[in-house]
Order: structure tokens, then sequence, then C-alpha cells
């Protein structure tokens, strides 16, 4: 088997399954079209959200729009100028939500996130960074007792997995700041990034300590003979032997001219960050449901994130959701203070809210992982070593038969 492999996409996807296959004795180069680091790898809440079993894609969700929209106070947006991009992909989500597709997206899903923990729990110990995960879980709160009953209710029936959760202390909740919430849960085996930087640094360090190299540049492809052929701004990579797609939102674009259609979207997210602020600083990650909200501390910051915007990868962000956080702030009564750095990035969601994890049916030396939509952080490990997994051709602990990009062809 060549043992010679570029990876396409330096989020943290990219990151880990370049490290993975370099430790499993793979030449790898890593392509990283990103230098500013503006994908949603490095934006994200820092949460290893194991308990997220339940795909997006389902009926509760559709149901459920209506209240959640943008305009109505909540936390999704479908911008009018943008309808090309989320008008066919909330048809292909209808199509998802269906029972019998559902039920199988569920249990695929629910195969991964079975074991995102521990392979997070491997890959950090290998990483040259103490305390780089937290495994000190995460809290659900609530403004109203009738938005925490009715909050409570849903997670006790909800399938989480392995996750676990049990009612926040008296304790905890005066130990919560900003307005006294009317009632919290706390889950105790969740975990969070401390420093979204310092993964970055760690991940990039330990592939170059692997023998990686990390090269920068926009990626192309075309296909040739039956295989995927790669050039780096414009200049082929003819000794390019094995490729990986990790391009997230970026995916479709680059495996397009193989015949490839993928149904991605760019599912932005906003978030602004603090550094003037009193936030505890052992207090995990905070999530404010009835305001889709989750507030994190990092190492130098504070960081309020929310949203759900449907977009395309070029759309102009939309300072009306940066104001709408910084008002759930002032609501709330959170110890941040301006002035606030904002950001926007684009999830990379696909119709059924699976990621896309195999290898092409197109291209002989191609594979490709990405479209991990909210769980990009939280499925990084796990997909890093089911990749290297796959492209050694063993047998999979885990089936990927239901990430494969061949459901999309019908």
């Amino acid at each position: 088997m060549r043992r010679n492999i570029v990876v396409i996409g330096g989020g943290v996807v990219g990151l880990a399954s370049a490290l993975a296959l370099a430790r499993a004795g793979w030449t790898v180069r890593l392509v990283d079209g990103d230098p500013d680091r503006g994908a949603a790898s490095w934006g994200n809440a820092g949460h290893i959200a194991i308990e997220q079993v339940t795909p997006l894609a389902s009926w509760a969700t559709v149901r459920s729009l209506p209240r959640r929209r943008f305009g109505a106070g909540g936390a999704v947006s479908l911008p009018p100028a943008a309808w090309r991009h989320w008008l066919p992909f909330g048809l292909r989500l209808l199509g998802a939500a269906r029972p019998s597709v559902f039920a199988r997206g569920q249990a695929a899903l629910s195969g991964l996130l079975g074991e995102a923990m521990p392979a997070w729990q491997r890959l950090s110990a290998s990483l040259d960074t103490p305390d780089l995960l937290r495994e000190h879980g995460h809290i659900v709160a609530w403004s109203s007792a009738a938005s925490a009953g009715a909050g409570r209710r849903s997670w006790a029936a909800a399938d989480i997995g392995t996750a676990a959760f049990r009612d926040a202390t008296p304790a905890e909740l005066l130990h919560l700041p900003g307005a006294a919430v009317a009632g919290a849960i706390r889950f105790t085996n969740t975990a969070q990034i401390a420093d979204l930087g310092a993964l970055d640094r760690a991940l990039r360090a330990a592939l170059v300590a692997a023998g990686g190299t990390i090269l920068p540049g926009r990626a192309t492809l075309h296909l040739a003979g039956g295989e995927a052929r790669l050039a780096v701004d414009g200049v082929a990579l003819a000794d390019a032997e094995q490729l990986l797609v990790t391009a997230g939102v970026a995916s479709g674009r680059l495996l397009a001219p193989l015949g490839h259609r993928v149904p991605i979207i760019a599912e932005r997210g906003y978030h602004v960050r603090a550094t003037d602020h009193d936030w505890p600083t052992d207090l995990p990650p905070l999530v404010f449901e009835d305001r889709s909200m989750i507030v994190t501390r990092y190492a130098g910051c504070v960081q309020a994130a929310s949203f759900v915007e449907f977009a395309g990868i070029d759309t102009p962000p939309d300072p009306a959701k940066w104001e709408r956080l910084e008002a759930h702030i002032a609501a709330l009564r959170l110890p941040l203070r301006p002035p606030f750095t904002r950001w926007t990035g684009a999830r990379p969601t696909l119709p059924d809210y699976l990621p896309a994890i195999g290898r092409s049916a197109r291209a002989g030396n191609l594979l490709y992982a990405f479209g991990h939509q909210h769980l990009g952080l939280t499925l990084a490990a796990i997909t890093g070593e089911r990749v290297a997994a796959l492209a050694e051709g063993h047998s999979a602990a885990i089936d990927l038969a239901p990430f494969g990009l061949q459901r999309f062809d019908a």
C-alpha cells in the first residue's frame, strides 16, 4: 500500500486526522488554506458535546422552527437573500427527518459519540499541553420556572448516549454569574477544550514532530484515470498518492470536479468575546438554553456564542446577530464588559446532520472526513482514529457506511 497522503484542510478534524495518520507511519502533508484561522474549528464553544446524540434533522426540529426564528426572538435565521442555499437544503432535511431515516442516523451518530470522549482522552494525553482537556462537565440553565421544568423533562426523555446529568446543587446555582436562574442541570461527564489556540498549536507541533509537513495554499482537485489529482495554488503535486479531504464547508466545492454532489451548507454561528470580565475561573461551559446561548471561559477571554444561520460561504455577516448576543449579555447581567471582539464562522452541515466519512467511489485514492456540523470539535479525535484505520484497511470498529457520500446519490 502507498504510504504517502496529503490532507486538505487544517481545521481540527484535518489536524487530528493528519496526526493519526502520521503516527500510524504515513508520510503526511497537510494543505492549509486558512492562515487566519477563520474556520468554525477556531471559533466554537469548546464543548465536547457527547450528549448531542439526536440528529437535528428531525420532525421535532421542523415543528419548532416557527418559534425559533430569529425574527421571533429565536436563534434560527433563514436570510431571504440566501434562499438559493437554504431552500434545497431544507427540502433534503425534510427527507432526512422521516422516522426511518432519522432512526438510522441516530444509531449511527450514537456509535461515533459513544467513542468520542475516550478518543479525546487518548489524544489529549499524547499532546504536550497539560490541562487542555477539562473533564468538568457543563451546565444548562433556564431563566424561568416554566422553562426549567420543561427543559429538564426534555433532557430526561432525550437519548444522551454515554452522558449523564443531575440537578444543580444550591451552591452551584449561587455560583452562577449574572441574574439568578430559576433552575439548572449539570452534566457530569462531558468536557471542554480550555484553549482553542493552544489546541491548534499543540496539534500542529505534534504533527511536525511525527514527521508531517504543513503547506499553506489553496487546493484544487480534478479527476484523471480514476484517481484524484491535486494542485496547490495552481501547481500540481504530482507525487500526491493518497488524498484526504477535510476542508469543512469548502469540501463540496473541492469535490465537485470529481463528480461528487455534496449538499453541504454554511450553517453559520456567531460569537462575541470579552477580555474584561469577572467570570469564575472554575465554571464549565454554561448554556442559557432559553436564549440558545453558550458561554465559555477560555484562557484569555470569555466567549458567548449562538445562532444557526443558513447561508452561503461568502454571505456577509449580519450585525444584528452580534447585537442580539450583546443584548442577552446585558439582560442576564453577565460580568462581561465591552469592547467585544466579534466573529462569525461556518459550520459544515449536511442535511441529515451526519458527517461524511469514507472512501470515494469516484476516485480510488481519495478519502474524506467533513460535515461534522455542531460536532466538529467533539468528533475530531474519533474521526482521526477512524480515518487512519480506514486508510490502513483495518476492519472498522464503528460502521462507517451510514456516513458515506453515496447516501446523497439518490
